[in-house]
């Protein structure tokens, strides 16, 4: 059985940073559903970073949705959600390769809200940056992440976690989940974000 230990979210993104510092690694994903909110504790890993002299940004995976007319071709679907939801073919062409490539990255592609282009413009990485990249469904895509946070819900936090309107991206959610089980380098139980639990041992 899984062991796991509890930590508060300052503890866990020091160990996030440290583990930064130590391998040099410059692409994290923090992997949640929007209900466990994951751009909220990406900024907060990126701000340790930033505070020990490190240089450190953020990307949310809802800056690199597809256009509504593509969203909502099939309406609010399962498969759609999974698949036509979010732009991850060019989240890896302009944040994860553009960056190892070529030194820069894309810090937003599409205005959700407003639904159009985002019109940013691709920034210049300083040497050591740290890009986290913050959304839903990231991992078991076979995207070149350096280091994998899991913020998980279970079916029922994430049930009660997720607002009406969106109850329906539930079921695309968890059988993602099923179908990808891809092993994070950080497994976090994100039940009550006030008190997480980090996985220390599958066994």
């Amino acid at each position: 059985m899984p062991r796991f230990t509890p930590i508060t979210q300052d503890a866990l993104a020091e160990r996030v940073a440290r583990r930064l510092r130590d391998s040099g690694g410059q692409l994290v994903a923090v992997d949640g559903a929007d209900a466990a909110h994951p751009l909220v504790f990406a900024r907060l890993a990126a701000g340790r970073l930033r505070a020990e002299g490190g240089t450190a940004e953020t990307v949310s995976l809802h800056d690199f949705v597809r256009p509504a007319s593509l969203r909502m071709e099939f309406g609010r679907d399962e498969i759609a959600y999974r698949t036509g939801w979010f732009d991850y073919p060019a989240l890896r062409r302009e944040v994860l390769d553009l960056l190892r490539t070529e030194g820069q990255w894309l810090p937003a592609l599409w205005d959700e809200a407003a639904d159009r282009s985002a019109r940013a413009v691709r920034r210049r990485a300083r040497p050591g940056t740290v890009v986290f990249v913050a959304g839903p469904m990231l991992l078991g895509r076979g995207l070149p992440f350096d280091l994998t946070v899991r913020l998980d819900l279970s079916p029922a936090a994430l049930t009660r976690s997720t607002p009406a309107a969106d109850a329906w991206t539930v079921p695309a959610l968890l059988a993602h989940d099923r179908e990808h089980p891809e092993a994070p380098d950080y497994f976090v139980r994100w039940d009550h974000p006030d008190r997480p639990a980090l996985r220390t041992s599958s066994s």
